[in-house]
């Protein structure tokens, strides 16, 4: 029972990892006529629905009195400001570079997020994970290429992006353990809804969306994404994270082919050796964690 529960959860998450690239992809293809904060208030807004979803059929929470206080709400506040420049720069680097090399950058977020564990969370990290971040920074260099006659400052977007992320998932450790995670979730997706619609109109505000075309785009990319979430979090209560880590990388090679398959994008000389160093480092890491929890 046990073991298709897990299967059951790995098929989720999969699900998952493909509609975010195909949220990714229509995020791209908007990124002409509308800018990166736009798109980002127009997904944060729609993402309000599944989180709010989520928190709804969370038992841990209607068992808690369904009480929507929280005592760290200022820090909560904080986690979604930095999730709102993770979008941001997510978003942004979509429109400038392949969608496979902005996506494959992000992954290095798994690394960030064991190397900022030390000074935020007091982890001790051994030497065969620092290697495993080591690897992966060698990847991430090797896609990036700074100090080169190929290097754009478009390639660091990716970077922060991936940073930003791992800040969430680290400070998601710092919370108060007896807050629901659904909870969590409804703090930041409220607040990154609120911080992009800010950052939209200091951006240059919002464009007059063109047709019914573009429209029925936006709201796909708005339930594609809602939905994804949805997923991922039905996974992630099905099975522990461990199980599920390994098998989003496989988010890599769906990236490569669907840049490939919708824009004609083919950067094998950009991605490669890059981007197997950043999946081996953090297998690497899911491996060793793994070991020292059977231990």
């Amino acid at each position: 029972m046990k073991n298709n529960r897990t299967t059951t959860a790995i098929l989720l998450s999969l699900a998952a990892l493909a509609l975010f690239d195909c949220m990714g992809l229509i995020i791209k293809h908007l990124s002409g006529p509308y800018g990166a904060a736009e798109l980002s208030a127009y997904r944060n807004l729609a993402g309000l629905i599944p989180a709010a979803l989520v928190l709804w059929l969370s038992r841990d929470w209607h068992a808690k009195g369904r009480s929507l206080r929280m005592r760290q709400w200022r820090f909560a506040l904080i986690r979604g400001t930095i999730l709102t420049f993770a979008q941001y720069s997510f978003y942004l680097s979509l429109g400038l570079l392949s969608f496979a090399t902005a996506s494959t950058i992000t992954y290095a977020n798994a690394l960030f997020m064991t190397a900022l564990a030390v000074p935020l969370l007091g982890e001790q990290v051994g030497q065969v994970r620092w290697i495993a971040v080591l690897v992966g920074f060698v990847g991430v260099i090797l896609i990036v290429k700074p100090g080169s006659d190929t290097f754009t400052p478009a390639a660091l977007l990716p970077l922060v992006a991936a940073v930003c992320y791992a800040l969430t998932g680290v400070t998601a450790r710092m919370m108060d353990h007896d807050v629901p995670t659904a909870l969590i979730n409804l703090y930041s997706s409220a607040v990154a809804a609120v911080g992009s619609l800010l950052l939209a109109t200091l951006t240059g505000g919002f464009s007059p969306i063109g047709s019914a075309t573009e429209f029925a785009w936006i709201v796909a990319m708005g339930v594609i994404g809602g939905s994804a979430v949805l997923l991922l979090v039905m996974a992630y209560r099905m099975t522990e994270q461990s199980n599920l880590a390994p098998f989003s990388y496989f988010g890599i090679p769906l990236a490569f082919f669907l840049g490939w398959l919708v824009f004609d994008e083919s950067p094998w000389g950009e991605l490669f050796p890059g981007a197997i160093l950043i999946a081996a480092g953090g297998l690497l890491i899911v491996w060793r964690e793994r070991q020292i929890r059977r231990r």
